[in-house]
């Protein structure tokens, strides 16, 4: 008989048509500008990872709504925020902990923009704000060889890698793009969730004033081209699935 739930996910069989419950930790809102049109980060993910056979649940842990442990999801995902990791903040700390003990506890956990600094300060990494400033819009990082665009919105990033992390895709700007812990973890600085119409909005409605024209001005310009979005989905598919990330 084929495993089933956990060890499913663990072997890889858990495929199509079977539900694998994911849990998202809104560590952010959206803008408020672009909430109407484009919902929150949730709906942002469940567009992203949409056709893989995933449910998903989201808690509000900027709000201080945490999850009763590592056991109430198959599988984790830390979004995006506005916040600073090195931030002093009342989630920051629970979160830390709710980190080390989802990945203690073995569940496959994934961090994005802020969740990827939060993880790797959480687990013994560093996270400061890059002294050659924003990364904004389409960008391309080195996976292993291998060119993918995807669209950026930070300025901090991860500076230390956390001893149990490894390297996986990197550029100029950012050293340490996306880092993979063991067989647990995988986590990206760019933004995957963040389409052109997403990022022409953040460009117009929340970048001007905080972001340098200069560098929104050349985003927009690039804002029509293609970007890896759908590669990157399938990749974080397959590493809830079977905590592969080479799709």
């Amino acid at each position: 008989m084929p495993p089933t739930g956990r060890a499913a996910i663990l072997d890889g069989t858990l495929k199509g048509g079977v539900f694998v419950k994911i849990g998202i930790l809104t560590t952010g809102h959206a803008p408020d500008a672009l909430r109407p049109e484009h919902g929150d980060y949730p709906d942002l993910f469940a567009r992203l990872l949409a056709g893989q056979g995933f449910s998903f649940e989201s808690w509000a842990v900027v709000d201080m709504q945490f999850p009763p442990g590592p056991g109430a999801a198959d599988g984790w995902l830390i979004t995006g925020s506005r916040h600073g990791a090195y931030e002093r903040h009342a989630f920051i700390p629970p979160l830390e902990a709710l980190i080390r003990a989802i990945y203690a506890a073995g569940v496959p956990l994934v961090g994005i923009c802020f969740g990827h600094q939060i993880i790797a300060q959480a687990l013994g990494g560093k996270v400061e704000k890059y002294t050659g400033g924003w990364a904004v819009g389409r960008t391309e990082y080195d996976f292993g060889g291998e060119r993918i665009a995807l669209n950026a919105w930070h300025q901090d990033q991860v500076t230390q890698v956390p001893a149990n992390a490894r390297v996986v895709a990197s550029n100029a700007c950012c050293a340490n793009a996306a880092l993979v812990y063991d067989d647990r973890i995988f986590s990206v600085q760019a933004h995957p969730e963040f389409n052109r119409d997403w990022i022409g909005d953040m460009i117009e409605k929340r970048g001007r004033g905080i972001v340098p024209d200069p560098l929104l001005d050349a985003a927009k310009a690039r804002v029509d081209q293609p970007i890896d979005d759908a590669r990157l989905a399938a990749r974080i598919g397959a590493f809830f699935r079977s905590r592969d990330i080479a799709a």
